[in-house]
């Protein structure tokens, strides 16, 4: 995003990217039957942080596991406050493929280059410069294990950070296992929330560190939960695909049938 450290609310601000808020509450709802059709469910960590109420501009930092995870920001956007404005950073050639999402709120990054480093510095700073706005951020610009150490994230969220005069940066984890079923879980678990006030003249650098640091530790924290398999460590967010369809699942809805059993086509249920 960017490299060189920037003085802090001296660049030029940016317009606001484009946004129809009736356009993105509509394709909020076609994600969320988009994810329903391809996930087992969607699951938010019991053990996460609560998301703020308040109005301070919120930074939202997640790592970056899949092509899925802008889709899933979209079903998890509904956690927040209404009233809530939500923009997204997604990569420039990205962009170009998707035009779409130019007019939800996305805006371009050129990641290969200070110029677009800067251009997405002045964008998310002059987003967050009001109260009730939202910026969703894969910070580390590339797809990426869950597993790999450290995340990497890109410094351009430390020099907004570092530019802001209030706010809050919250880490926020996904990941997307498979455990019994034949569609994988979509997991999210929230990290506790950062206020930019914490370190009044912290540098972007050290900023960036501690974002990560914060997000390792959220990502490290869901991972170890995944690994339980258990899903009463989690909220059910939303219910979606069970079972293998076609013909094996109507011959076994046929067998409980002529049982007089109800149907469970998880795999745990009965045959």
């Amino acid at each position: 995003m960017i490299t060189a450290e920037a003085g802090p609310r001296t660049m030029e601000s940016m317009p606001l990217p484009t946004r129809w808020e009736w356009l993105a509450r509509g394709f909020r709802k076609y994600a969320t039957r988009y994810v329903r059709r391809h996930f087992h469910a969607v699951r938010l960590s019991r053990a996460s942080a609560p998301v703020p109420t308040g109005d301070a501009p919120l930074l939202v930092v997640l790592n970056h596991p899949s092509w899925w995870d802008p889709l899933l920001c979209f079903v998890l956007s509904h956690l927040f406050p209404d009233g809530r404005e939500h923009y997204a950073a997604i990569d420039a050639v990205a962009v170009q493929k998707y035009r779409f999402f130019t007019r939800l709120g996305f805006f371009g990054v050129d990641t290969s280059s200070l110029r677009g480093g800067a251009a997405f510095l002045r964008t998310a700073s002059t987003i967050l410069s009001a109260p009730n706005r939202i910026v969703w951020v894969t910070a580390q610009g590339r797809f990426s294990d869950v597993r790999a150490r450290p995340l990497g994230l890109r410094p351009g969220v430390g020099h907004v950070a570092a530019r802001l005069d209030r706010g809050l940066i919250l880490p926020l984890a996904v990941e997307y296992p498979f455990w019994t079923e034949r569609t994988p879980e979509a997991l999210a678990r929230f990290g506790e929330p950062i206020d930019v006030r914490e370190a009044p003249g912290r540098s972007g650098k050290d900023w960036t560190q501690r974002i990560e640091d914060a997000l390792t530790e959220t990502l490290d924290d869901l991972s170890a939960e995944a690994m339980t398999r258990d899903p009463d460590r989690y909220t059910t967010l939303l219910d979606g695909k069970t079972g293998v369809g076609g013909v094996y699942d109507l011959w076994r809805r046929t067998k409980s049938w002529s049982r007089g059993e109800r149907f469970d086509a998880s795999h745990g249920g009965r045959p």
